[in-house]
Protein backbone atom coordinates (compact mmCIF):
# COMPACT_ATOMS: atom_id res chain seq x y z
CA UNK A 1 0.00 0.00 0.00
CA UNK A 2 1.50 3.14 -0.61
CA UNK A 3 2.17 5.73 2.32
CA UNK A 4 2.98 8.93 0.10
CA UNK A 5 1.24 12.34 1.53
CA UNK A 6 1.98 15.52 -0.13
CA UNK A 7 1.85 18.72 1.45
CA UNK A 8 0.61 22.26 0.65
CA UNK A 9 2.42 24.94 2.19
CA UNK A 10 1.87 28.79 1.94
CA UNK A 11 4.92 31.40 1.59
CA UNK A 12 5.73 31.63 4.92
CA UNK A 13 5.95 27.75 5.65
CA UNK A 14 3.51 29.30 8.70
CA UNK A 15 0.58 27.13 7.24
CA UNK A 16 0.43 23.35 5.90
CA UNK A 17 -2.54 21.78 4.50
CA UNK A 18 -2.46 18.21 3.30
CA UNK A 19 -4.12 17.38 -0.30
CA UNK A 20 -6.20 13.98 -0.45
CA UNK A 21 -5.24 11.73 -3.59
CA UNK A 22 -7.85 10.49 -5.30
CA UNK A 23 -8.62 8.17 -7.96
CA UNK A 24 -9.11 8.97 -11.42
CA UNK A 25 -13.07 9.84 -12.52
CA UNK A 26 -13.00 7.30 -15.38
CA UNK A 27 -10.20 4.93 -16.63
CA UNK A 28 -9.75 6.21 -20.16
CA UNK A 29 -9.37 9.86 -18.68
CA UNK A 30 -6.08 8.39 -16.97
CA UNK A 31 -5.44 6.78 -19.94
CA UNK A 32 -5.80 9.90 -22.30
CA UNK A 33 -3.38 11.95 -20.24
CA UNK A 34 -0.54 9.08 -20.13
CA UNK A 35 -1.25 9.01 -23.74
CA UNK A 36 -0.78 12.73 -24.71
CA UNK A 37 2.55 12.92 -22.66
CA UNK A 38 3.71 9.87 -22.26
CA UNK A 39 7.16 10.76 -23.87
CA UNK A 40 7.55 12.90 -20.69
CA UNK A 41 5.76 10.85 -18.52
CA UNK A 42 7.30 7.72 -19.01
CA UNK A 43 10.31 8.81 -22.33
CA UNK A 44 7.82 6.40 -24.78
CA UNK A 45 6.74 7.82 -28.32
CA UNK A 46 3.06 6.67 -28.50
CA UNK A 47 2.03 4.61 -31.55
CA UNK A 48 -1.48 3.28 -30.72
CA UNK A 49 -4.20 3.36 -28.57
CA UNK A 50 -6.91 0.48 -27.74
CA UNK A 51 -5.04 -1.72 -30.62
CA UNK A 52 -7.17 -4.12 -31.41
CA UNK A 53 -5.12 -7.97 -31.59
CA UNK A 54 -6.37 -10.60 -33.90
CA UNK A 55 -7.05 -12.65 -30.91
CA UNK A 56 -10.00 -10.09 -29.90
CA UNK A 57 -8.08 -8.54 -27.22
CA UNK A 58 -7.54 -4.97 -27.18
CA UNK A 59 -4.63 -2.98 -25.93
CA UNK A 60 -5.37 -0.01 -24.23
CA UNK A 61 -1.60 2.12 -25.27
CA UNK A 62 1.32 1.06 -27.65
CA UNK A 63 4.84 2.68 -27.32
CA UNK A 64 8.55 2.61 -28.05
CA UNK A 65 10.69 3.74 -25.92
CA UNK A 66 14.11 5.79 -25.71
CA UNK A 67 16.05 2.37 -26.35
CA UNK A 68 13.80 1.31 -29.26
CA UNK A 69 12.49 -1.19 -26.75
CA UNK A 70 8.14 -2.07 -27.20
CA UNK A 71 5.66 -1.35 -24.62
CA UNK A 72 2.74 -1.86 -23.74
CA UNK A 73 0.69 -0.25 -21.01
CA UNK A 74 -2.61 -0.89 -19.21
CA UNK A 75 -4.24 0.80 -17.02
CA UNK A 76 -6.71 0.42 -13.84
CA UNK A 77 -8.52 2.98 -12.21
CA UNK A 78 -8.51 1.36 -9.33
CA UNK A 79 -5.78 -1.39 -7.55
CA UNK A 80 -4.76 -4.24 -9.42
CA UNK A 81 -7.46 -5.90 -10.99
CA UNK A 82 -6.00 -8.03 -12.75
CA UNK A 83 -4.22 -6.14 -15.25
CA UNK A 84 -0.65 -7.73 -14.64
CA UNK A 85 -2.79 -11.32 -16.13
CA UNK A 86 -4.01 -9.25 -18.90
CA UNK A 87 -0.83 -7.09 -19.52
CA UNK A 88 1.16 -9.83 -19.91
CA UNK A 89 -1.37 -11.89 -22.30
CA UNK A 90 -0.84 -8.98 -24.32
CA UNK A 91 2.75 -8.66 -24.33
CA UNK A 92 2.94 -12.34 -24.93
CA UNK A 93 0.52 -12.57 -28.25
CA UNK A 94 3.01 -9.23 -29.59
CA UNK A 95 6.16 -11.27 -29.08
CA UNK A 96 4.34 -13.62 -31.50
CA UNK A 97 3.62 -11.33 -34.15
CA UNK A 98 6.45 -8.51 -34.38
CA UNK A 99 5.43 -8.02 -37.51
CA UNK A 100 2.35 -6.51 -36.88
CA UNK A 101 4.63 -4.21 -34.09
CA UNK A 102 6.88 -3.56 -36.96
CA UNK A 103 4.31 -2.13 -39.37
CA UNK A 104 2.67 -0.39 -36.62
CA UNK A 105 6.41 1.42 -35.57
CA UNK A 106 6.88 2.69 -39.64
CA UNK A 107 3.64 3.45 -40.24
CA UNK A 108 3.58 6.14 -37.22
CA UNK A 109 7.30 6.80 -36.45
CA UNK A 110 9.01 5.65 -39.93
CA UNK A 111 10.99 3.24 -41.56
CA UNK A 112 14.71 4.13 -39.97
CA UNK A 113 12.89 3.50 -36.01
CA UNK A 114 11.13 0.43 -37.36
CA UNK A 115 14.52 -1.40 -38.21
CA UNK A 116 15.64 -0.20 -35.13
CA UNK A 117 13.58 -2.19 -32.86
CA UNK A 118 15.34 -4.08 -29.55
CA UNK A 119 12.73 -6.90 -29.21
CA UNK A 120 14.90 -8.11 -26.15
CA UNK A 121 13.56 -5.10 -24.13
CA UNK A 122 10.06 -5.14 -25.00
CA UNK A 123 8.15 -5.00 -21.87
CA UNK A 124 5.10 -4.33 -19.97
CA UNK A 125 3.55 -1.17 -17.69
CA UNK A 126 1.09 -1.80 -15.49
CA UNK A 127 -0.59 1.71 -14.30
CA UNK A 128 -2.98 1.49 -11.25
CA UNK A 129 -3.95 3.25 -7.79
CA UNK A 130 -1.95 0.67 -5.78
CA UNK A 131 -0.83 -2.90 -5.84
CA UNK A 132 -0.25 -5.29 -2.84
CA UNK A 133 2.41 -7.25 -2.14
CA UNK A 134 0.83 -10.57 -3.80
CA UNK A 135 1.46 -8.07 -6.94
CA UNK A 136 4.55 -7.29 -6.58
CA UNK A 137 5.76 -10.55 -5.56
CA UNK A 138 4.07 -12.46 -8.31
CA UNK A 139 5.66 -10.50 -10.88
CA UNK A 140 9.14 -11.51 -9.47
CA UNK A 141 8.77 -15.32 -10.66
CA UNK A 142 7.73 -13.89 -14.28
CA UNK A 143 10.48 -14.17 -16.98
CA UNK A 144 9.63 -10.92 -18.94
CA UNK A 145 9.89 -7.11 -18.35
CA UNK A 146 7.22 -5.64 -16.26
CA UNK A 147 6.74 -2.92 -14.61
CA UNK A 148 4.10 -2.02 -11.56
CA UNK A 149 3.29 2.09 -11.79
CA UNK A 150 1.22 3.57 -8.92
CA UNK A 151 -0.61 6.57 -9.95
CA UNK A 152 -2.59 9.56 -7.78
CA UNK A 153 -4.18 12.72 -8.52
CA UNK A 154 -4.04 15.61 -5.67
CA UNK A 155 -6.14 17.79 -6.94
CA UNK A 156 -6.97 18.89 -10.78
CA UNK A 157 -3.50 19.72 -11.62
CA UNK A 158 -1.23 17.21 -9.46
CA UNK A 159 -0.40 13.90 -10.44
CA UNK A 160 2.04 11.46 -9.19
CA UNK A 161 3.35 8.35 -10.90
CA UNK A 162 5.26 6.00 -8.62
CA UNK A 163 7.53 3.17 -10.16
CA UNK A 164 6.51 0.03 -7.20
CA UNK A 165 8.48 -2.44 -8.83
CA UNK A 166 10.51 -4.08 -11.94
CA UNK A 167 11.09 -7.30 -13.01
CA UNK A 168 13.60 -7.89 -15.95
CA UNK A 169 13.54 -11.05 -17.87
CA UNK A 170 16.91 -12.95 -18.06
CA UNK A 171 18.43 -10.68 -15.57
CA UNK A 172 21.87 -11.08 -16.46
CA UNK A 173 24.37 -8.80 -17.05
CA UNK A 174 25.58 -10.42 -20.08
CA UNK A 175 24.32 -8.82 -23.77
CA UNK A 176 24.83 -11.58 -26.15
CA UNK A 177 24.16 -11.23 -29.82
CA UNK A 178 21.19 -11.71 -31.29
CA UNK A 179 21.38 -12.75 -34.95
CA UNK A 180 18.35 -14.35 -35.21
CA UNK A 181 16.27 -11.24 -34.53
CA UNK A 182 13.95 -10.36 -37.73
CA UNK A 183 14.81 -6.86 -37.14
CA UNK A 184 18.62 -5.63 -36.75
CA UNK A 185 19.31 -2.22 -34.71
CA UNK A 186 22.51 -1.51 -36.25
CA UNK A 187 24.29 -0.85 -39.15
CA UNK A 188 26.48 -3.60 -41.13
CA UNK A 189 29.42 -2.59 -39.62
CA UNK A 190 28.59 -1.67 -36.13
CA UNK A 191 29.61 -3.73 -33.49
CA UNK A 192 27.37 -5.28 -30.67
CA UNK A 193 28.14 -4.71 -27.44
CA UNK A 194 29.12 -7.97 -26.56
CA UNK A 195 31.69 -7.79 -29.53
CA UNK A 196 32.69 -5.03 -27.56
CA UNK A 197 33.37 -6.53 -24.42
CA UNK A 198 34.97 -9.21 -25.78
CA UNK A 199 37.55 -7.21 -27.47
CA UNK A 200 37.88 -4.64 -24.91
CA UNK A 201 41.28 -4.88 -22.92
CA UNK A 202 41.08 -5.72 -19.24
CA UNK A 203 42.21 -2.29 -18.41
CA UNK A 204 38.71 -1.17 -20.23
CA UNK A 205 36.76 -4.00 -18.72
CA UNK A 206 37.90 -2.72 -15.59
CA UNK A 207 36.60 0.65 -16.39
CA UNK A 208 33.49 -0.75 -17.41
CA UNK A 209 32.32 -2.49 -14.28
CA UNK A 210 33.23 0.33 -12.24
CA UNK A 211 30.82 2.88 -14.16
CA UNK A 212 28.39 0.04 -13.66
CA UNK A 213 28.75 -1.05 -10.03
CA UNK A 214 28.56 2.90 -9.16
CA UNK A 215 25.39 3.14 -11.42
CA UNK A 216 23.94 0.39 -9.38
CA UNK A 217 24.72 1.65 -5.87
CA UNK A 218 22.55 4.77 -6.85
CA UNK A 219 19.66 3.22 -5.31
CA UNK A 220 16.83 0.11 -5.70
CA UNK A 221 15.41 1.63 -9.01
CA UNK A 222 18.38 2.11 -10.85
CA UNK A 223 17.42 -0.82 -13.32
CA UNK A 224 20.34 -2.22 -15.53
CA UNK A 225 19.73 -3.18 -19.29
CA UNK A 226 22.23 -4.67 -21.84
CA UNK A 227 20.97 -3.92 -25.40
CA UNK A 228 22.35 -4.46 -28.76
CA UNK A 229 24.91 -1.60 -28.63
CA UNK A 230 25.13 -0.77 -25.36
CA UNK A 231 24.00 -0.90 -21.61
CA UNK A 232 21.47 1.93 -20.14
CA UNK A 233 20.48 2.48 -16.82
CA UNK A 234 17.53 3.54 -15.89
CA UNK A 235 14.76 4.55 -13.68
CA UNK A 236 11.44 5.12 -15.55
CA UNK A 237 13.80 6.72 -18.01
CA UNK A 238 17.30 6.34 -18.90
CA UNK A 239 20.08 8.50 -16.88
CA UNK A 240 23.11 6.99 -18.89
CA UNK A 241 23.89 5.10 -21.66
CA UNK A 242 27.43 3.05 -21.67
CA UNK A 243 29.16 2.67 -25.33
CA UNK A 244 32.27 0.37 -24.84
CA UNK A 245 34.61 0.93 -27.53
CA UNK A 246 37.79 -0.91 -27.47
CA UNK A 247 39.46 0.69 -30.57
CA UNK A 248 43.14 0.40 -30.82
CA UNK A 249 44.35 4.05 -30.83
CA UNK A 250 42.02 5.08 -28.55
CA UNK A 251 40.58 2.38 -26.31
CA UNK A 252 37.82 4.55 -24.37
CA UNK A 253 34.11 4.53 -22.97
CA UNK A 254 31.66 6.97 -23.98
CA UNK A 255 28.89 7.65 -21.78
CA UNK A 256 25.67 9.55 -22.77
CA UNK A 257 24.00 11.47 -19.66
CA UNK A 258 20.45 13.42 -19.40
CA UNK A 259 22.55 16.54 -18.16
CA UNK A 260 21.91 19.91 -19.60
CA UNK A 261 25.43 20.73 -21.38
CA UNK A 262 24.46 24.61 -20.56
CA UNK A 263 24.51 24.43 -17.45
CA UNK A 264 28.21 22.83 -16.86
CA UNK A 265 31.63 23.63 -17.96
CA UNK A 266 32.51 21.64 -20.56
CA UNK A 267 36.07 20.22 -20.89
CA UNK A 268 38.01 19.55 -23.66
CA UNK A 269 39.09 15.85 -24.27
CA UNK A 270 36.20 14.80 -21.42
CA UNK A 271 32.89 16.35 -21.64
CA UNK A 272 31.11 17.69 -25.39
CA UNK A 273 27.86 18.90 -25.90
CA UNK A 274 26.08 16.41 -28.38
CA UNK A 275 23.11 17.61 -28.55
CA UNK A 276 21.09 17.10 -32.16
CA UNK A 277 24.13 14.87 -32.57
CA UNK A 278 24.25 11.43 -34.08
CA UNK A 279 25.24 8.73 -31.47
CA UNK A 280 24.09 5.39 -30.33
CA UNK A 281 22.35 6.07 -26.49
CA UNK A 282 19.95 8.74 -25.33
CA UNK A 283 21.47 12.15 -23.65
CA UNK A 284 23.31 15.66 -24.99
CA UNK A 285 26.25 15.34 -22.55
CA UNK A 286 28.71 13.33 -24.13
CA UNK A 287 32.07 12.12 -21.53
CA UNK A 288 34.74 10.32 -21.89
CA UNK A 289 36.09 7.74 -19.77
CA UNK A 290 39.81 6.65 -20.23
CA UNK A 291 40.77 6.13 -16.85
CA UNK A 292 39.86 5.86 -13.08
CA UNK A 293 40.35 9.59 -12.73
CA UNK A 294 37.43 10.27 -15.41
CA UNK A 295 35.04 7.83 -13.64
CA UNK A 296 35.40 10.23 -10.41
CA UNK A 297 35.46 13.17 -12.12
CA UNK A 298 31.54 11.66 -13.99
CA UNK A 299 30.30 10.59 -10.74
CA UNK A 300 28.88 14.13 -10.46
CA UNK A 301 27.80 13.94 -13.68
CA UNK A 302 25.83 10.48 -13.13
CA UNK A 303 24.33 11.25 -10.23
CA UNK A 304 22.24 14.65 -11.21
CA UNK A 305 21.11 12.76 -14.31
CA UNK A 306 19.83 9.88 -12.20
CA UNK A 307 18.31 12.56 -9.46
CA UNK A 308 16.17 14.34 -12.54
CA UNK A 309 15.25 11.38 -14.37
Amino acid sequence: MSDIKLFRLDQKNTAVVELTSQFAKLERDLQQLVEKHMETFLGVRFLASEYTTSNKGRIDSLGLDENGCPVIIEYKRHSNENVINQGLFYLNWFLDHKADFQLLAMKVLGNDIAETIEWSGARLICIASDFNKYDEHAIQLIDRNIELMRYKYFSDDLLLLELVNTQSAQSKHQPKSDSSSSISSSKPNDKSHADSLAMASPTLLQLYKAICDYCDSLGDDAQRKELKLYTAFKRIKNFISILVLPQQKDERINLYLKVDPSSIELQKGFSHDVTNKGHWGTGNLEVIIRTVDDIEKAKPLILSSFENN
